[in-house]
């Protein structure tokens, strides 16, 4: 199922459920369509891609598995089709964003922002912290920003980045609403 090019999607019909074993395959398929586009100048064949992609993924999975046993690890999930996943870890005073995935199709249809405008209202509510790490080259980043996140550290790859309790104010994450 594809999302409809440039149209909104009814927000109303996503859902999120727990991620069980019987849907590793799609979890394959998502993580390798967002590391596609960072393969394409290796110059590997493309058997040597999936190989790649499938050894990252399993490793990922399982590096998830061990140090976020207690997390949410969801799908998202519209009319009945898996097209994203969605990893939340809730600590005591900090909520940490572990993954939001979606398919290519699905990517830049308000769906990241109605996710992170739930989370950032729970953590509000609670009074915590929300943490993420993302890629220095994501354009997710600039998301992350517009929601009150702000870089706190770096690695050669991925910034950390932290949202206070107190960050953006729900009026102003409303108002984006009808931006993102």
């Amino acid at each position: 199922m594809s999302a409809p090019t440039r149209q909104p999607v009814d927000l109303s019909a996503l859902q999120l459920c727990p991620a069980a074993d019987g849907d590793l395959d799609f979890l394959r398929v998502l993580f390798a369509s967002t590391r596609i586009d960072e393969l394409a100048l290796s110059g590997w064949s493309d058997e040597q891609k999936a190989q790649f992609l499938l050894q990252q993924f399993e490793a990922q999975h399982a590096y998830y598995q061990q140090h976020y046993h207690d997390a949410e690890f969801s799908l998202i999930v519209y009319q009945e089709q898996p097209i994203g996943r969605l990893y939340v870890f809730r600590g005591p005073s900090t909520i940490n964003l572990i993954d939001i995935s979606l398919l290519p199709d699905w990517r830049q249809c308000g769906i990241g922002s109605h996710y992170l405008r739930a989370l950032t209202a729970e953590a509000d509510q609670a009074g915590k912290a929300i943490r993420l790490f993302v890629e220095q080259t994501n354009p997710a980043r600039q998301l992350y920003e517009r929601f009150g996140f702000s870089v706190t550290g770096s690695n050669n790859l991925y910034l950390q980045m932290h949202r206070t309790t107190t960050g953006m104010p729900q009026s102003q994450a409303r108002a984006m609403e009808t931006t993102a």
